[in-house]
Order: structure tokens, then C-alpha cells, then sequence
């Protein structure tokens, strides 16, 4: 199943995501549809609350990265129940976006080496370090986890220049080829 994006403004997207059990319902298959959804939508990263689903759990595939990191060309994953557990002082910026904000891209700062405690889809625990794109990739799709939004990220004078391309795009003012959900 395709599920539709949820798009910024909607409340699922602010709440901070729940942990789930080994056997939350159907688990198999809502992964498969989130690696279906996030393939369709043309996404690195998708996160539970990005369809609607207030749990801890995102996929990322860092394929489309392996030009500059050949390190990602094989690099797919799920992450459950995941908590960043350190952070490196160094940050880097870059530009972002999301399918939940479509067609709006802006430069933000991250710390360039995280390290994450996580489930991977069969319930095994991980405790690993990730640096350089996939660390970013990481950030981006926990911070959904923890109803927060790139553009939260950005320098207080660029959030007020966008307050009205966020405002238009609650609206439904941008045109995608992947389905969506607007706020209600």
C-alpha cells in the first residue's frame, strides 16, 4: 500500500512519536508499505509520522548518495524505537527538504557525527556511530520522531521569510507526483 504524505501543518507531524513493541500489529507489512511509499515519493528518508503514524520508526536508503560516499551504495535501514545518543560539536550545513514540506529547500546545520541506539526490522538492537550524509539523513528523519521540522532548524530572519511559502503550502498550493494528505 501507497500511503499519502502527510503535508506540514498537520498535528501528527508536532507530536512526539511512541515506541512499539516487537509485536505491533502488522509490522512486517506497514515497513514494507514505508519503503514503497518513500520509493514512490522519490525519498532518501521516510518517517512513521510522515503517513500518519505517531511511532518511533523510520527507513532510510543512502544509495542516491553513494556518488559522493561510496560507503551508502548499499546502505538501507530501518530504524525502531531509535534515541541519538551523542553528537559531535562540529556541525555542517547543507540544504535540506522534505516530502512533508514539498518544493522548499533550505541550508541547515547538523552535527556531523551521531551516535544512535535503534531496532532494525527484525526487533535486533544497534548502537552504532554514522558520520557525514547518512548521520544528516538520520537527524532529519528522527527529528520527525520528535515533532520537529527542518525549517525549525533555520536561522530565526529565513523562518519569518517563510512563513508564507509554509502557510501556502498547508493550503495545498504546490504540485507534486506523489499522493498527499493535507491538514485538516
Amino acid at each position: 500500500m501507497i500511503y499519502p504524505i502527510v503535508i506540514y501543518g498537520s498535528p501528527v507531524l508536532r507530536k512526539v512519536a511512541v515506541d512499539i513493541e516487537k509485536d505491533y500489529p502488522n509490522l512486517e507489512k506497514f515497513l514494507k508499505d514505508m519503503w514503497d511509499t518513500m520509493y514512490v515519493s522519490d525519498g532518501v528518508g521516510l518517517a512513521a509520522p510522515q503517513v500518519g503514524k505517531s511511532i518511533r520508526l523510520f527507513v532510510i536508503d543512502g544509495s542516491p548518495f553513494e556518488e559522493d560516499e561510496p560507503k551508502l551504495k548499499d546502505f538501507k535501514k530501518a530504524f525502531i524505537n531509535a534515541k541519538i545518543l551523542e553528537k559531535s560539536d562540529e556541525e555542517i550545513g547543507m540544504n535540506e527538504g522534505c516530502l512533508s514540506i514539498p518544493l522548499l529547500r533550505e541550508d541547515v546545520n547538523r552535527p556531523k557525527k551521531i551516535r544512535i541506539e535503534y531496532y532494525d526490522e527484525n526487533f535486533e538492537f544497534h548502537d552504532e556511530w554514522f558520520d557525514g550524509m547518512i548521520a544528516r539523513v538520520i537527524q532529519h528523519e528522527y527529528d520527525h520522531l520528535q515533532g520537529i521540522m527542518f525549517t525549525d532548524k533555520v536561522a530565526p530572519i529565513k523562518k519569518r521569510l517563510l512563513k508564507g511559502k509554509l502557510q501556502a503550502i498547508t493550503k495545498g498550493r504546490f504540485k507534486v507526483d506523489y499522493k498527499v494528505r493535507l491538514p485538516k
